[in-house]
């Protein structure tokens, strides 16, 4: 796996930070084998959600079956489309942006069951994950950090970590596409300014981040307290970094 992390450390608006160990991100987690598969369980998941297509799972796998997690599969992206294909006319930042919103639209209800089960998870930790752990996951983590009081200036950054994963990302395309190169210069990368423009446009249309979670994916004040309730814990003391 090349593109999983903690979620933890994050301040809130409110004085709180994300609770480390409970809330991760990641690539497809088809891939944990070996080291990777014992550091995985090691770090006590419960709760396994794969934003991937069904297509993608029969073709690539899913994550290796343990009892010691729950695993949900919630296709969150209702419009296939093949990245690595698109012509060098797709601006990076606008296009992922525009297809973000689609599936910020068309896939409510499985947006909708991601934030409940992220929610009623109150033991162990959850990972949510699609192919790259970039776009999709990079959607979801955003609404659940918006929902925790996380700021949008550090849910870019986190968006924007993946760009240290773009040059593993794009060998295991190269090694699943032999003697082929990406024809959209785009390919893997993960720019900020693809997170702030989606930030921007979905409150533009909703009103605010917020607004959208509740109106279209019901995400009312009893599943908000849930999800602080289980991720969050106190700001650190006076002098300290969340992060640090």
């Amino acid at each position: 796996m090349h593109n999983f992390r903690d979620l933890g450390g994050y301040p809130t608006g409110d004085g709180h930070a994300v609770r480390w160990g409970r809330l991760f991100r990641s690539d497809s987690l088809s891939k944990a084998r070996g080291q990777d598969w014992e550091r995985f369980l090691a770090l006590g998941i419960s709760t396994v959600i794969d934003l991937r297509y069904p297509w993608e799972i029969e073709a690539k796998g899913r994550v290796p079956e343990d009892p010691s997690f729950a695993y949900h599969n919630l296709s969150i992206e209702h419009r296939p489309y093949d990245q690595a294909r698109l012509g060098p006319e797709a601006e990076t930042g606008a296009f992922l942006a525009e297809r973000y919103m689609e599936v910020a639209h068309d896939g409510v209800e499985e947006l909708r069951q991601a934030l409940r089960v992220i929610a009623a998870t109150e033991d162990g930790g959850v990972v949510f994950h699609c192919a790259s752990g970039k776009d999709r996951t990079g959607l979801l983590a955003a609404l659940v950090l918006s929902l925790l009081g996380v700021s949008e200036t550090d849910i870019v950054e986190d968006f924007a970590l993946t760009g240290l994963a773009t040059e593993r990302l794009l060998a295991d395309w190269r090694a699943d596409h032999a003697g082929q190169e990406p024809a959209w210069p785009g390919f893997g990368q993960a720019p900020p300014d693809v997170m702030r423009l989606f930030l921007s446009a979905l409150t533009e249309r909703h009103g605010s981040v917020r607004a959208y979670c509740a109106d279209l994916l019901d995400v009312d004040d009893d599943l908000v307290a849930a999800l602080r309730r289980n991720l969050l814990e106190p700001a650190p003391e006076a002098g300290a970094t969340a992060r640090g």
